[in-house]
């Protein structure tokens, strides 16, 4: 009994014991599986992968194959389409050529048929002339003469005409310089001031007056301004309008001649002088037509012209700029064939219009034959007038030769000049506007002024700044500097490329 209890119970555990290897078996076997499954698994996704990525490259591959296809067929096509191009350019050429050619055919057919219609002409004419008389032939002959010599004189009348042009300028610059060297005339500069020399300096504080009554007085009379100053026994008299500072310069010396200074007095000096300086402008101006022999010229122009003795520009006076003009146009007319009497008075009326523009606004020219129009003068003088500055269109000679005088007459020495000293302040302030600019190198004022040469330095600015720098200066030069005429401005870029060869 105990045998089979302990065979039993070691049955039992050895039961136990398989079980138990039994489990750990199936458990190393499910671990093993697992491990097996996990890298077949594994295994499975890198043959995937490694399938997309050869499927990717294939792909690429194929893709890339198919662009380069399809690039050489844009090629071919585009080749095909520009040598389409050139055969449809060739057979226009062709079809162009085979136009030119039937052209000059039909051009050849003609002239053929021409000839052969002037052959039978000629053929013709050959036998009338052997059936003409004499006298017939001899008409025929000098009728064929004649037509050559008509087509030789017209090839003459070109030289001649060719020829004239060519001495017409020497020929104009004969009689302009004759006219110049036939009347000569002086210059007389006027300025905006004159003196009043006193007797003694206890002259000033009378004509100044308790207060400063007598110079208000005279000043508001006479419309100028009188300058007292330290300078001994010298009174200034200022103003831009010579006329009233000639009315003014004629009755302070009659005033300090007569000693009675006070402002009833000056009022009644001053009205006096204005009416005899009315008077001398009238004489003024009838001494001007008697001197150029001009007939029938209207009372009020001849006023007019008078008032032009106490006119200027650019320093010239008006009367004696306009007789002087007057003069060269009556030698030049005469010259030319033209009407001397009409050449005075287109150069004496000329700037007639300067006497009433500071009353009347507009061009001095086409006030003045505005003013001629009024009374009565002939519409060539008129036209001339107007058209001496280029305000209108030119109808005579008359207007040509006058602004060819009013050319001379103004660049006589002496006429137009100015100051040295506002001549050099200029010419410095030019080249100080040049060089104000950045980049500039060096600037220079030439032609009397009338040019400004700037060199600038080609490393800082380009072509197109070279150019803006132009435009900007030329702004800067108009709106710092009163000058006549106008200021050419050049800009100099310049860049030197040297290398020696050794």
């Amino acid at each position: 009994m105990f045998g089979f209890i302990a065979h039993s119970i070691l049955a039992r555990m050895k039961m136990t014991g398989a079980e138990k290897m039994a489990r750990d078996v199936l458990r190393d076997a499910r671990l093993e599986a697992d491990v097996i499954h996990k890298e077949a698994k594994l295994k499975a996704q890198d043959e995937v992968i490694n399938a997309q990525k050869v499927f990717q490259q294939e792909s690429r591959q194929q893709r890339e194959e198919l662009r380069a296809l399809e690039e050489r067929l844009n090629r071919r096509e585009t080749n095909l389409e520009r040598k389409v191009t050139m055969l449809d350019k060739k057979e226009e050429k062709i079809e162009n050529e085979l136009a030119k050619i039937k052209d000059q055919q039909d051009q050849l057919i003609r002239q053929k048929a021409e000839l052969d219609h002037l052959m039978d002409e000629e053929r013709k004419k050959i036998q009338e002339v052997a059936e003409l008389s004499r006298e017939d032939a001899r008409a025929l002959i000098m009728q064929r003469m004649e037509e050559e010599m008509q087509s030789e004189a017209g090839v003459l009348v070109r030289h001649m005409q060719d020829a004239a042009r060519e001495t017409a300028e020497r020929k104009a610059r004969e009689i302009i310089t004759m006219a110049i060297e036939r009347y000569a005339a002086d210059q007389a500069n006027e300025i905006t001031t004159c003196t009043v020399h006193l007797p003694n300096d206890e002259m000033k504080g009378r004509i100044i007056g308790r207060e400063g009554r007598n110079i208000r007085t005279l000043e508001s009379e006479t419309g100028v301004d009188i300058l007292i100053d330290d300078t001994p026994e010298v009174v200034v008299i200022s103003g831009f309008d010579p006329l009233r500072r000639e009315v003014a310069r004629i009755a302070l010396e009659r005033l300090i001649s007569d000693g009675r200074i006070q402002p009833a007095r000056i009022e009644e000096v001053v009205q006096k002088v204005k009416e005899e300086l009315d008077e001398a402008i009238r004489h003024a101006g009838e001494e001007a037509i008697y001197e150029l022999g001009l007939q029938s010229v209207d009372p009020e122009l001849v006023r007019t012209v008078g008032r032009l003795k106490f006119r200027h520009s650019f320093a010239q006076n008006v009367l004696q700029h306009s007789m002087e003009m007057a003069h060269l146009m009556g030698m030049m007319a005469s010259e030319l064939d033209l009407d001397p009497t009409i050449a005075k008075r287109v150069g004496l009326f000329h700037d007639i219009g300067k006497a009433l523009d500071h009353q009347i606004e507009g061009n001095h020219a086409i006030i003045g034959a505005d003013l001629l129009r009024k009374h009565g003068e002939a519409p060539v003088v008129i036209n001339a007038v107007a058209a001496h500055h280029g305000e209108v269109v030119p109808e005579s000679l008359y207007a040509t030769l006058a602004s060819a005088a009013d050319a001379i007459t103004a660049s006589r020495p002496g006429a137009r000049s100015e100051t040295t000293e506002i001549y050099l302040k200029r010419l410095v302030k030019l080249e100080e506007i040049a060089t104000g600019f950045r980049g500039v190198e060096k600037s220079f004022a030439i032609q009397a002024g009338r040019e400004i040469r700037v060199i600038i330095e080609p490393s800082k600015i380009d072509d197109n700044e070279a150019m803006q720098m132009a435009r900007n200066i030329a702004k800067q030069i108009e709106a710092d500097l009163q000058y006549p005429g106008q200021i050419k401005v050049t800009v100099i870029r310049e860049t030197r490329c040297i290398e020696y060869a050794k």
